[in-house]
């Protein structure tokens, strides 16, 4: 297992962390197999998406402001609510499948670590399955 460290600058961000997943499989020599990426917080998430136009992830923000608002009348006390439900709706992890040592992913698709609770310094680890 590995970990990658990502510093968020903003309450809400989408970082792209493709390369960084990427240069894991290069350094654990991966021909084919899967890599799981896995966000050990509870008020951030990793998402694959669209990675050629910078307004999807601003998009999703907006979506996610919409439907999940900071101010929304919740019992948590730490007053970081909407990020804990943002996580659980973006998910922990993500598997991405290697092939013949690059990623397989789509044409505009990236792999985003998701920042709701910042700006902090973060966590993400990293497994090969081969």
């Amino acid at each position: 297992m590995n970990e990658i460290t990502v510093q968020s600058k903003a309450r809400t961000v989408f970082i792209d962390i493709t390369s960084a997943v990427q240069q894991f499989a290069a350094e654990k020599e991966m021909k084919n197999g899967v890599i799981t990426v896995f966000v050990p917080h509870t008020t951030a998430g990793v998402t694959i998406n669209e990675n050629a136009d910078p307004d999807v992830t601003v998009d999703m923000e907006t979506a996610l402001d919409r439907m999940v608002p900071w101010s929304g009348g919740y019992r948590h006390s730490e007053g970081n609510a909407a990020a804990h439900v943002k996580a659980s709706l973006t998910g922990s992890s993500a598997q991405v499948l290697v092939k013949n040592g690059k990623l397989l992913l789509g044409t505009w698709q990236s792999i985003y670590f998701c920042e709701f609770d910042g700006p902090r310094t973060r966590t993400v680890w990293l497994k090969e399955l081969v």
